[in-house]
């Protein structure tokens, strides 16, 4: 038995097909199969039982599942430890998140990050909650900005933002003329492009209409805030979206918004990393960050555009000196 097996192990059960291990691992399907034969026959115990492209961990699989993460555990804790003794901060950085979190959050972050530490690589993955929570799980990401609550066994959660979801319509949409802020009533039959079912921004917006006695027109369900900012503009409905996400086009008039009545909609967004490992020095220096440019975030219809000020003053006083 040696650590490529462990790893094979790892990636079969994360993936639930040795045909997407393999595409993981960079290896064929063949190769997979022949080191859990391998092991099969040296411990004498099936590892995985078949269902035709399925597989199901045996008890004896998922014993030395338990010992590959913490085999795998021990080895980042070692080289974590390395790097954590070096003046300059260097290695990598497995950062997962969200969509929207990865278009407006994360290169502001990222960027305020390598000016302090540009000698440490930073891999970047996005996708649903759960691929999310698994590639933390399995190891393969080291710490994850996600929307709260994230209630999972082995993994620790800590709030760092609140962001307004504010209502997005067109110019000229029709709510737009009503008085501010909206009336809950005023939605009920107006068609609703919104987060896919299943995202904790989507239960946070469900709960509102559950409240209100709304049953939402749903024309389109996407995780892509892009797309749901385009068919807003384009008039195919209206939305409810964080304000980081349309805070530039509330400000150009490309989108309004609207806050609703006797509502505080928010979201909250925290770190998400393994309970029980020492946390890395990288790690540490992210969240740390995170939590200095925070202040300067628009995360509310209040926020002032912290981002954009300096250029506007600069405008200003050229106006002045010609």
């Amino acid at each position: 038995m040696d650590l490529r097996q462990l790893e094979i192990i790892r990636a079969i059960a994360d993936t639930g097909s040795f045909t997407r291990a393999g595409a993981r691992l960079h290896v064929s399907q063949s190769a997979i199969s022949r080191q859990i034969l391998l092991l099969e026959e040296e411990l004498n115990e099936p590892l995985f039982l078949r269902f035709g492209r399925q597989v199901q961990i045996t008890p004896a699989g998922e014993a030395l599942l338990q010992l590959s993460n913490r085999m795998f555990a021990d080895i980042r804790e070692t080289c974590a430890t390395i790097v954590d003794r070096q003046k300059n901060l260097s290695g990598t950085l497995n950062l997962v998140g969200g969509m929207t979190v990865c278009l407006y959050l994360f290169p502001r972050l990222l960027k305020e990050f390598r000016r302090h530490h540009p000698d440490v690589e930073i891999r970047i993955a996005t996708g649903g909650m759960q691929r999310l929570l698994r590639r933390l799980r399995s190891g393969r990401a080291d710490l994850a900005l996600l929307t709260l609550p994230v209630n999972e066994p082995g993994l620790t959660a800590v709030p760092v933002l609140r962001e307004e979801l504010l209502l997005v319509m067109p110019p000229g949409h029709p709510l737009e003329r009503v008085k501010h802020p909206l009336d809950p009533a005023a939605l009920i039959g107006e068609p609703f492009i919104i987060f896919e079912a299943g995202s904790n921004t989507r239960r946070a917006i469900d709960d509102f209409f559950l409240r209100e006695q709304i049953t939402p027109k749903v024309v389109t369900e996407t995780e892509n805030v892009e797309i749901m900012k385009a068919m807003v503009a384009s008039g195919l409905g209206i939305s409810i979206v964080p304000f980081q996400s349309v805070a530039h086009e509330t400000r150009s008039g490309t989108l309004s918004v609207a806050r609703i009545r006797g509502q505080q909609l928010v979201r909250e967004t925290g770190w998400v990393y393994r309970t029980g490992e020492r946390v890395p020095r990288v790690v540490q220096e992210m969240m740390a960050t995170l939590t200095r440019i925070a202040p300067h975030l628009q995360l509310s219809a209040d926020s002032r555009p912290a981002i954009d000020a300096q250029p506007a003053i600069a405008a200003r006083r050229r106006q002045k000196s010609g």
